[in-house]
């Protein structure tokens, strides 16, 4: 199947081909032609399965269509649970109407910064992504009405409901206009779903994709047994010796975050971190650079990476690792993607041994292991 057989416009069509996708993902084949065709969508898919461009591409295709008739005031709102992933929608909003004859403003709305700064900037916005709780602060100084939505999306419905936003989602359900079409997207079947899916839903067509097992094979995996006082020094001798460009470096707290980040700079090697006691600002510069190659270093806790969506990222370092074999097979998976090979980097200090025994049993996989200490680090 190809993007061309799902109803989308040249506009669409010439922006998807910049971007360089072949052909659509299993959501987006099933989800773009129901969401055109105005039904309410139920669809359960894992992080990384193409979701985002399954609704923003047929939203954007309704616009492009009702081009001669659009009034511009508030027609769309995506609720996400996070600001990392309000702003990679947004983008991703931003790449996919690059060729639209008449531009559709979308905005990205969360906490951490001032309220002034985002409501100077609703202006003829049609598109709105928010967070619950900033969305909410919003409408009780009256800077946005939600009157005229005709197209309500839940991204992560699941994470909202983990992160306690049933009651401001609810609140939200009750100021919008009960006609619109429903689009909701999940990971999971949790059925602490049922009760917003019944509230919001109507006949919706349900989509499920299994997920997918990550193709490990593409992922050159290597663990460094290390002492725990010689990480750092191991960590810059990797990226020098083999010429690194571009790493997500994980790590277990904020704490080591910046301390990994201090000690490369220290050492001339162009770094920053990225994690929840760092303002907004400074993460979305982090995070900006780092996508555009003008930071060759991100180090990131768990938590703060969500919304690191690299299609071609060579290289993955665990500085600690996770408690998690889940969430090991999580962060090396941001490499290896597009069936591009990549490299996952493990520094294991011999506590860790044991730990790491078990994410390769449950991930099925050996690791080469290397002694570091045979390195000369030459720092």
């Amino acid at each position: 199947m190809s993007f061309q057989s799902l109803g989308l416009s040249k506009p669409l069509l010439d922006a998807i081909q910049k971007m360089e996708y072949a052909e659509p993902y299993p959501i987006q084949s099933k989800a773009i032609p129901a969401i055109l065709s105005g039904k309410d969508v139920q669809g359960n898919a894992q992080t990384g399965s193409g979701k985002t461009a399954s609704f923003v591409l047929p939203i954007l295709e309704m616009f492009h269509k009702k081009k001669e008739s659009r009034n511009l005031h508030l027609k769309v709102l995506i609720l996400v649970p996070t600001r990392e992933l309000a702003m990679q929608i947004s983008e991703v909003i931003d790449s996919f109407s690059e060729h639209l004859p008449i531009k559709v403003k979308n905005l990205a709305v969360f906490g951490g910064v001032p309220l002034n700064q985002q409501m100077v900037r609703l202006k003829n916005t049609e598109i709105l992504v928010a967070t619950p709780g900033r969305l909410l602060d919003m409408v009780s100084t009256n800077s946005i009405h939600l009157g005229k939505i005709e197209i309500l999306v839940l991204d992560e419905a699941d994470k909202m409901l983990d992160m306690g936003f049933q009651d401001e989602m609810a609140d939200i359900l009750r100021l919008i206009p009960a006609k619109r079409q429903n689009i909701l997207f999940s990971a999971t079947l949790d059925t602490k779903l049922d009760k917003i899916k019944s509230s919001v839903l109507h006949n919706p067509e349900i989509i499920e994709i299994e997920a997918e097992v990550q193709n490990l094979d593409l992922i050159k995996q290597t663990a460094y047994i290390v002492n725990a006082e010689r990480k750092g020094p191991l960590l810059r001798h990797l990226i020098v010796s083999q010429n690194m460009v571009q790493v997500l470096v994980f790590v277990s707290s904020t704490r080591t975050a910046d301390n990994v980040v201090a000690k490369l700079k220290k050492n001339g090697i162009n770094a920053s971190a990225i994690h929840s006691k760092k303002t907004q600002a400074a993460r979305t510069e982090a995070l900006s650079g780092f996508k555009k190659g003008k930071v060759n270093i991100l180090v990131a806790t768990d938590l703060a990476s969500r919304g690191i969506d690299i299609q071609f990222l060579p290289f993955v370092i665990n500085y600690e690792l996770p408690r998690s074999p889940k969430d090991y097979v999580h962060r090396i998976g941001r490499t290896g993607r597009a069936n591009s090979p990549g490299e996952a980097i493990s520094l294991i200090t011999l506590e860790e041994e044991p730990h790491f025994y078990i994410i390769q049993k449950k991930m099925g996989k050996r690791v080469e292991k290397i002694d570091a200490e045979t390195l000369d680090f030459g720092f």
